[in-house]
């Protein structure tokens, strides 16, 4: 398993940047903008420590964001996301996203927070269970 990222909503992206690079001195990574999601993602990284990324996630619509909202989730690579999930299954932890693409799922820790397990390279083949299996809960 290897640490990829944090996830924080920010609801404006220029202001944000500002603080995260200007500020605390984080260099942009890369960027995504997503249309069809009304998104963009931001990775920001420290200087030499692009392997420990901080996502800025700024959803295009309005939304205020309480405490805790802003937060998103601590996502890290995993080598088999269906063995993961499987093994988190039976260790009695619900798969709330689960794996249907072969790339992503989302869990919960005993605190709620979001924890997001991503396929290391490709995604794999769809599988059953996984690929009828609905959501559970939020994510």
């Amino acid at each position: 398993m290897k640490y990829l990222h944090t996830m924080v909503r920010v609801s404006d992206l220029d202001r944000s940047l500002d603080f995260y690079v200007n500020k605390l001195g984080l260099h942009e990574l890369r960027r995504m903008d997503s249309p069809q999601g009304r998104f963009t993602l931001v990775f920001l990284a420290a200087p030499g420590d692009s392997g420990a990324q901080v996502e800025l996630t700024y959803n295009w619509d309005p939304e205020v964001y309480g405490e805790g909202r802003n937060f998103g989730h601590i996502a890290y690579e995993v080598d088999d996301i269906y063995e993961v999930c499987q093994r988190l299954m039976d260790a009695g932890v619900t798969v709330n996203r689960p794996p249907r693409d072969g790339r992503m799922a989302f869990v919960r820790s005993p605190d709620d927070i979001s924890i997001e397990l991503l396929q290391k390279g490709a995604a794999q083949p769809p599988a059953e269970p996984w690929s009828s299996m609905p959501n559970t809960g939020k994510w």
